[in-house]
Formats: C-alpha cells, structure tokens, sequence
C-alpha cells in the first residue's frame, strides 16, 4: 500500500502548510510549484488557497502570457485553468488512488485581459477501480467575469503498491 507521504496531493499540502503562513510564502509555494511542474511554471500562476479538492490561482497580465491581439493567450488561460484542476483534485485524492490527466476541454467565454483567477472544487468520489472523473476550474477577469471554462477529464485508479522484494 503507498505510504501518503509518497502521494503527491499529501506533498503539496504539507509544502503549502508550512509555507502559506510566512511573508511571501505563497510566492516561494507557486515557484516550488513551478520547479517541480515545469511546463505549468511558465505562466507564473501565485497559489492564493490550497486546501483538499480546492485550489485558487492568479496569473498576472504580462507580455509572456499574452498573445499578438495583447490579451492572455488561450493556452495560458488553459494551463492556469488546468493548474487549478490538478491541484485541487491532487490535494483530494487519498494516498491509495492515483490520477491523470486524459482529457481537456476550453470554453472561451470572454476576451481575457488583466490577471486572471482560476478557481477550481472537487469531490473526489470512492475509488475501488479505473474510473473517470470531471473536474471544472473557473477562470475569471479582474471585475469578476468568467472568461473561460476549463474542463479536466482525470482516469482515477487505485495506486499500486510497488512489491518490494522478500526477505527471506
């Protein structure tokens, strides 16, 4: 059986646990995040809240995130949204079920300029066997207007336990 420190949902509490609480903590969080997600770094989203089956994000507006028409790019609405997802579904799941990612789906609802919020809840159902679960992450402007809907298909499985030799 894994142990729960192992998981990573279990890892990412306790990092942001320990660091949330101190001056720029959630700055140090959202680059230890960055580091250890790479492709997920590039857009610089800063953790807000962190808790199991819920995650708040916020992305500035800058040159590197924007696209030719100086709005925030698609992809980078879709990756913050994305981020999102798997946080607060990675914080969710129990340290006996694994997941990933199979499946995404942008709905672009507004042009989006300025920072942005993703916000995205999760309940995690029981999980005896493969199944696949949904998961939606809001991303919203400034004035608190949707600009777009980020929806995550996860394969949720139970976490095999790798067999560790016999001593004999």
């Amino acid at each position: 059986m894994p142990h729960s420190s192992d998981a990573p949902g279990p890892r990412l509490l306790r990092l942001w646990q320990r660091l949330s609480p101190l001056p720029g903590g959630a700055w140090l969080f959202s680059r230890a995040l960055g580091v250890m997600v790479p492709y997920s770094g590039t857009v610089g989203a800063l953790v807000e809240a962190l808790e199991p089956g819920h995650a708040r994000l916020r992305i500035r507006d800058r040159r590197r995130v924007r696209n030719h028409l100086h709005s925030v790019h698609a992809i980078a609405i879709a990756n913050v949204g994305e981020l999102a997802s798997g946080l607060a579904v990675l914080t969710g799941l129990p340290p006996t079920v694994r997941g990933i990612v199979t499946g995404l789906d942008v709905r672009y609802l507004k042009k989006a300029r300025g920072g942005l919020r993703a916000e995205a809840h999760v309940h995690v159902p029981t999980v005896t066997e493969p199944l696949e679960h949904t998961v939606t992450a809001e991303v919203f402007d400034a004035e608190g207007d949707a600009v777009a809907t980020v929806t995550a298909r996860w394969r949720l499985s139970p976490a095999q336990s790798d067999p560790s030799p016999s001593s004999g």
